[in-house]
């Protein structure tokens, strides 16, 4: 699965890491804002590394969390969905808006080939310093530059250099961004 080959996501091993991560995010999410330590601690279980000073704004949901690598002061707004069954890289200093979804999963295009059940799975890469706006799509394989800009709404398909406004559906750089 992590080498993106396919794989049974019905597999009894993996239906239990799932089961694992959503006991975690439900836990998670039922925690309060005066709960700072206990968040920390369910956040340092479920991800493999979590940074410093990591803000998630409950619900947040994953497939997994143990292939969820998040860097320092990163903060992660309502709804956020991580299907994670690839690694999902996650630099320093990232703002991801409300409603983002980030799929590494993905299914055969041929119909017979989807009815063996397989799917596989390609890893998301998103650099420090980067904003993605409410409502982005990031699709599997992808990897966002440091110091970029992805606007709301925007469906990420393709890589994105850094230091570049990109959005659209699908996903387009705009201009580069002079800091």
């Amino acid at each position: 699965m992590l080498a993106g080959r396919p794989y049974n996501a019905l597999d009894s091993k993996l239906i239990a890491e799932r089961r694992r991560a959503r006991v975690l995010c439900s836990s998670f999410n039922a925690s309060g804002e005066d709960q700072p330590a206990e968040r920390k601690r369910i956040l340092n279980e479920l991800f493999a590394e979590c940074g410093r000073k990591v803000f998630i704004e409950p619900p947040f949901y994953c497939d997994y969390g143990n292939n969820i690598r998040l860097g320092d002061n990163v903060f992660l707004n309502f709804n956020c969905v991580i299907l994670d069954p690839a690694a999902v890289t996650i630099g320093d200093r990232v703002l991801i808006g409300p409603s983002v979804q980030i799929f590494t999963a993905t299914h055969p295009l041929s119909a017979p080939e989807r009815r063996k059940g397989l799917e596989s799975a390609l890893g998301i890469k998103i650099g420090s310093d980067v904003w993605i706006g409410g409502g982005a799509i990031l699709c599997p394989g992808i990897t966002i530059g440091a110091g970029s800009v992805i606007g709301a709404g925007s469906v990420v398909n393709r890589d994105i250099p850094e230091s570049c406004l990109a959005a659209g559906n699908p996903c387009r750089v705009i201009r580069r961004i002079d800091d």
